[in-house]
């Protein structure tokens, strides 16, 4: 089986730091782009961070920007989402994704594998 896999999630408190993190499982994702999305309920699925496969180019969604920082680490597989500062508005489920093809960070359609989802909880 080839997928990912998410740990780190929780609840915290309003400006607290958490740190979500993703290795892929069955195969290697080293030369992907690896990104983070999140959803909450009764919308869609919306894009957080995302990272190319040499760790060079980093593109995040405005509500992030100065708080969440994605870096990874190739000899692990694995992607990490540094967040600082958290708001009640960060409160939602969060989804590591992987695609294979060329830089494309905020497309859904591009990302051909997907976690199980972690659960954030911002609590004010």
């Amino acid at each position: 089986q080839v997928h990912l896999i998410e740990s780190g999630g929780g609840l915290v408190q309003v400006g607290a730091s958490l740190n979500l993190s993703c290795a892929g499982s069955g195969r290697s994702f080293k030369s992907y782009t690896l990104g983070w999305f999140r959803q909450t309920p009764g919308k869609e699925r919306e894009f957080v961070a995302a990272i190319n496969w040499a760790g060079r180019n980093t593109y995040y969604a405005d509500s992030v920007k100065g708080r969440f920082t994605i870096s990874r680490d190739t000899s692990k597989d694995t992607v990490i989402l540094h967040m600082n500062n958290l708001k009640p508005a960060d409160t939602a489920v969060y989804y590591c994704a992987a695609n294979p093809g060329p830089w494309e960070p905020m497309t859904r359609a591009a990302y051909d594998y997907w976690g199980q989802g972690a659960q954030v909880t911002v609590s004010s």
